[in-house]
């Protein structure tokens, strides 16, 4: 038996060309886009790491503002500072 040799008409060879064509992109696309993501996931995790200092950084001088302004450290200020307290001078406006 002999083999006939039919041409490929002409959208049977765009249809050819563009599934090549899609073949050969789709892995490209796949690898470009996880690159992307992963470059995201990165961006994101140093800005966790960055948000879990400043929030540490944050309650660390929230607690030394209350150490600074708790009533026995005044107390103790006012006294280097030569301030007495006396309740004699304290008036009370109502």
């Amino acid at each position: 038996m002999q083999k006939i040799k039919r041409k490929l008409t002409k959208f049977e060879l765009i249809v050819y060309t563009f599934t090549i064509i899609l073949s050969m992109l789709f892995p490209l696309f796949s690898v470009y886009s996880k690159s992307i993501l992963s470059k995201v996931n990165y961006e994101v995790e140093e800005i966790k790491e960055e948000t879990e200092k400043r929030t540490k950084t944050n309650e660390d001088l929230k607690m030394q503002v209350n150490e600074l302004a708790s009533l026995e450290n005044l107390e103790s200020v006012a006294k280097e500072m030569g301030l007495v307290y006396t309740y004699n001078n304290v008036k009370v406006v109502e």
